[in-house]
C-alpha cells in the first residue's frame, strides 16, 4: 500500500476512500453515538441535541458523517502539505497516514468536537502557513480568530490555539503589534456576540463553561490506548528527527512551514493538559499534524519491504484493537 500511495496518482483519491473504509468497516457495523458529555463546548453538545432525535433512527449516519470528516481532512491536508513542498516529490502517504492512526482507537471514530475542529484548524494552518504570500494579511488574521473563537465554542481548551496564531507570526516574519490586536480582536468578536445574545435573552448569569484545568492524563499499565499513543509517539518522534536531517536541503519557506507544522503539534499537545477532564477522544487534535511526520518517516523509508513491513504491523495492530482485544 505505501508503495501505491507513495505516487501522484489521481486516482489514490479514491483507493484512500476504500482504503479508509476498510480500516473502519466495524464502525459501520456497530456506529458509535456521540453523547452530550462536560468536556465537550456548550455548541458542540447542543448540536448533538439537536440531531440527536433524527439520526438516531439511522446509527449509520453517524459514522458516515464522521467518515467523511476524516476523511476530508486526510485529502485536504496531505494537498495542502503538497502545495508548501514539504516533500521533495508529491505523494498520498500524509493521507494514508491519518487514515491508519485514527483507525487505532475507537474514541477516534466517533462523532466529536475535537474532530470538527480538525476541519477549522487545517483551515487556519493553511491560511497562517501562507501568510507571506498574502495580500490581504489583516483580514486573514481577523478571520482565523474568529474561527479560534469559534473552536472554543466546539471544545474549551482549543482557545490555546490562540498562542499558536501569535507564535506563527513571529516564525513567518516579524510580528507587527497591528496585526496581533486584530488577531485578538477576531477571537474575541465570536465571545462578544454570544454575551450580547446572553445578556439579552436574560441567561447572562446563569451561563456557565467547563472544561478547563492543568491535569494530568492517566492509563492503565498494560492497556490498547496506552499501546496506540506510544506507537504514535514513537512514529513522530521518527518524523521529527527525519525532517531535521534532511532541513538543511530546504529552502526557507519550507524550513518555515515545518516549524509551523512542529508549533502545531505543540500547541494542540498542550490544549490536551488544559482539560480538567481526560477522554481519549481529544488527542485527535494532535493526530492532523502528527500523520504529516508518519507520512514522511514511510516516504523517507526507502527499503520497500521494510516500510511495508511496518505499515502492515500497524494495520495487524488495527485489526487486534478492532476484533480480538477486550
Amino acid at each position: 500500500m505505501t508503495g501505491i500511495f507513495r505516487t501522484n496518482n489521481p486516482l489514490n483519491s479514491f483507493l484512500l476512500f476504500v482504503y479508509g473504509l476498510l480500516l473502519k468497516f466495524i464502525w459501520f457495523l456497530h456506529p458509535q453515538i456521540p453523547v452530550v458529555q462536560k468536556p465537550n463546548g456548550f455548541l458542540f453538545n447542543d448540536m448533538v441535541t439537536l440531531v440527536k432525535p433524527y439520526l438516531t433512527l439511522y446509527p449509520s449516519s453517524y459514522f458516515f458523517i464522521a467518515y467523511l470528516l476524516i476523511y476530508t481532512q486526510a485529502i485536504s491536508f496531505n494537498q495542502l502539505i503538497m502545495r508548501r513542498r514539504m516533500m521533495q516529490k508529491p505523494n498520498y502517504l500524509p493521507a494514508m497516514s491519518y487514515l491508519l492512526i485514527t483507525s487505532f482507537l475507537t474514541e477516534w471514530n466517533v462523532l466529536s468536537a475535537p474532530m470538527i475542529i480538525n476541519t477549522l484548524l487545517i483551515w487556519i494552518w493553511a491560511k497562517i502557513s501562507n501568510l507571506n504570500n498574502n495580500e490581504h494579511p489583516k483580514s486573514t488574521l481577523f478571520n482565523a480568530g474568529i474561527v479560534i473563537g469559534i473552536c472554543a465554542f466546539l471544545y474549551l481548551p482549543s482557545f490555546t490555539f490562540a498562542v499558536f496564531i501569535i507564535f506563527s507570526l513571529i516564525i513567518s516574519r516579524p510580528p507587527k503589534p497591528a496585526e496581533m490586536f486584530i488577531n485578538i480582536i477576531g477571537i474575541i468578536t465570536p465571545w462578544y456576540f454570544l454575551a450580547s445574545w446572553l445578556f439579552l435573552t436574560n441567561r447572562l448569569y446563569s451561563f456557565s463553561l467547563s472544561g478547563m484545568g492543568v491535569t494530568s492524563p492517566s492509563f492503565q499499565p498494560v492497556s490498547i490506548t496506552l499501546m496506540a499513543l506510544i506507537l504514535i509517539l514513537l512514529l513522530t518522534i521518527a518524523g521529527v528527527f527525519i525532517v531535521q536531517s534532511v532541513s538543511s536541503k530546504q529552502i526557507i519557506q519550507v524550513r518555515k512551514n515545518w516549524k509551523l507544522m512542529l508549533l502545531y503539534l505543540a500547541i494542540a499537545m498542550a490544549a490536551l493538559f488544559v482539560d480538567n477532564i481526560h477522554h481519549v477522544e481529544y488527542w485527535l487534535l494532535a493526530l492532523v499534524p502528527v500523520s504529516v511526520f508518519v507520512g514522511y518517516v514511510f516516504y523517507f523509508t526507502r527499503v520497500k519491504w521494510l516500510s511495508a513491513l511496518l505499515h502492515w504491523l500497524m494495520v495487524a495492530f488495527i485489526l487486534y484493537s478492532q476484533y480480538f482485544h477486550k
